[in-house]
């Protein structure tokens, strides 16, 4: 698009990501600027699953947080090896969530990003009913293959949206653009302050 940049129309299929099951398929609209800028983008999926059945298995994921005996804590998640300690699943599973809002706001048109690891995670305890984690995460930037760490503060209850604050530093370009909140859901960001 003159004086806008590049829009790419997209058609793909979705699958859990623990399960490999089929998770519904999507259309999508993406628009990188000229700027620099995050993508724009549109997206219409068609989930698998009902709303109802996700509703539970978010609960359950908090649930499973919500009732541990001390916060959780934990490093290399996965392990050298790929394994992820059963009690590390809810937090990993988080990590792959909010990172991808890192991912969606730091991707160009050449450039991508993967989790690659957890380096660090840790709970904190809060007095009403959210969950609020500190991470510290590795992504893998394509196609440089450079590591880039991120320090990510995500917060979440069932019904809400996931928001993230992050901060990242890469190796060869010294520190990076931190943001404010970035919601998890399909309404968009959220702007706020740095922390």
């Amino acid at each position: 698009i003159p004086e806008s940049g590049h829009k790419y129309y997209l058609q793909f299929s979705t699958e859990d990501y623990r399960t490999g099951e089929d998770a519904g398929n999507c259309l999508a609209t993406v628009l990188y600027p000229k700027k620099k800028s995050p993508p724009v983008v549109s997206i219409k999926c068609s989930d698998t699953k009902d709303k109802k059945e996700i509703h539970e298995e978010d609960n359950r994921l908090y649930q499973r947080i919500r009732h541990q005996s001390k916060p959780i804590t934990g490093n290399n998640i996965p392990d050298s090896y790929g394994n992820i300690e059963p009690a590390l699943e809810p937090v990993w599973a988080l990590a792959v969530a909010g990172s991808s809002s890192i991912m969606w706001e730091k991707s160009t048109e050449t450039l991508g990003y993967f989790l690659a690891q957890v380096k660090s995670v840790r709970q904190w305890i809060r007095k009403d009913d959210f969950t609020e984690f500190d991470y510290t995460v590795l992504l893998h930037e394509i196609p440089s293959q450079e590591i880039i760490s991120c320090h990510m503060r995500l917060t979440w209850l069932p019904g809400h949206p996931l928001k993230v604050k992050h901060f990242c530093a890469s190796q060869s370009h010294g520190v990076d653009e931190g943001s404010g909140a970035e919601s998890g859901s399909a309404a968009g960001p959220e702007k706020g302050a740095h922390f």
